[in-house]
């Protein structure tokens, strides 16, 4: 019986330890992923940074053309004022909507304890 439990403590071992080699290898492969999905992101930001400020440049150059086409005025349009506050195709987003607070919700009894 003896000579049996201890190929049987054997085999557990020895499936213990390929199961913490194969996890090993899973933690592994998971990290390179993350790291390349990562880059993957910069990159991907830095292009859109990039586009964006290409289509800026643009569309302030064709603004320019068609402004110095234009007679100049002495008065900004309310139109140009807004372009020229924000960054160029952002728009801003509006805060959320919060309800308006109850009376009687200020003093909130169930946070209230009680020691004795």
């Amino acid at each position: 019986m003896l000579p049996f439990l201890v190929v049987l403590f054997l085999l557990s071992y020895g499936l213990m330890t390929v199961l913490i080699v194969e996890q090993d290898r899973t933690i592994t492969a998971q990290s390179s992923l993350i790291h390349q999905l990562f880059q993957d992101s910069l990159e991907l930001v830095n292009l859109k940074t990039h586009a964006q400020t290409h289509a800026a440049a643009s569309t302030q150059a064709g603004a320019k053309s068609h402004v110095q086409s234009k007679t100049p005025s002495s008065q900004v349009t309310p139109q140009e004022e807004e372009t020229s506050k924000g960054k160029p195709g952002k728009l801003q987003k509006r805060a959320p909507m919060r309800p308006p607070r109850d009376t009687s919700d200020t003093a909130d009894e169930r946070r209230n304890l009680l020691t004795i």
